[in-house]
């Protein structure tokens, strides 16, 4: 399902300036802005070797049809644009990324913006942006929810076992794990942060140099064995070079 759409524009349109700057408030906590970072960098970690996408978190999505940076704006907590140049944004204008709107967005509840991200940004994603995928959580209480844009309407996605989300569109799962929002794999494997990674390779270094150090233990018995066993030899007035 491709997220971009047509556009029509009077010929009398003054076209404005690119490189807009993004224009959103300041995040609920740091509860939310943590829950930001994490989807995005475990992501461009997961993809760290495709350059088809965009992703971003607090980010204005400019989409006024007569390209007018005042007129219609959004800014959804986290998305991501798929078939575009994975590059460094100040925003993401609609008419000069090619009528391309997000793939999938994520918007993180809170009692401030909860009536809102379920009411009317649901109904803009759906008719207006036509996103395919469309989640939220609340990083306080957990609440998650995820929708997928059938014939025009979003439709809930149907928890697995787990409770996680399939997102067509990422091809992982999302779901909660540890009181924050996580991808997994198709697999059922989680996809790390950064942090975990480098943990990770931390570990296996140490159980590396834990297994070279044993090594070096053995072959140092194995040779006080064989010079004990050489002395034995000798008391015996056998020639251990002999056998």
């Amino acid at each position: 399902m491709s997220a971009a759409k047509d556009f029509e524009f009077p010929n009398d349109v003054i076209f404005p300036l690119g490189d807009l700057y993004s224009d959103e408030p300041p995040l609920e906590s740091e509860l939310h802005l943590r829950q930001i970072i994490l989807l995005l960098q475990s992501l461009e970690l997961w993809w760290r070797n495709r350059n088809d996408f965009y992703a971003a978190g607090n980010l204005t999505i400019y989409y006024s049809q007569r390209q007018k940076r005042s007129e219609e704006f959004r800014g959804p907590d986290f998305f991501v644009v798929l078939g575009c140049q994975r590059k460094v944004r100040k925003s993401w204008v609609v008419w000069e990324e090619d009528g391309k709107y997000p793939n999938i967005i994520v918007e993180l509840l809170s009692n401030s913006t909860a009536s809102t991200d379920k009411g009317l940004k649901k109904q803009i994603f759906q008719d207006i942006f036509r996103t395919p995928e469309y989640f939220w959580f609340d990083p306080n209480n957990l609440e998650f929810a995820g929708f997928i844009l059938i014939g025009g309407t979003y439709e809930p996605i149907e928890p697995n076992p787990q409770g996680w989300l399939w997102s067509q569109q990422l091809n992982l799962y999302l779901g909660v794990y540890e009181h924050k929002l996580r991808y997994f794999a198709a697999e059922g494997n989680l996809v790390p942060t950064p942090e975990e990674v480098a943990e990770q390779e931390k570990q296996r270094a140490e159980q590396e140099k834990q297994r070279a150090e044993q090594e070096k233990q053995r072959a140092e018995q194995e040779r006080q064995r064989a010079e004990r066993l050489a002395a034995k030899l000798r008391e015996l007035n056998i020639d251990p070079e002999s056998l």
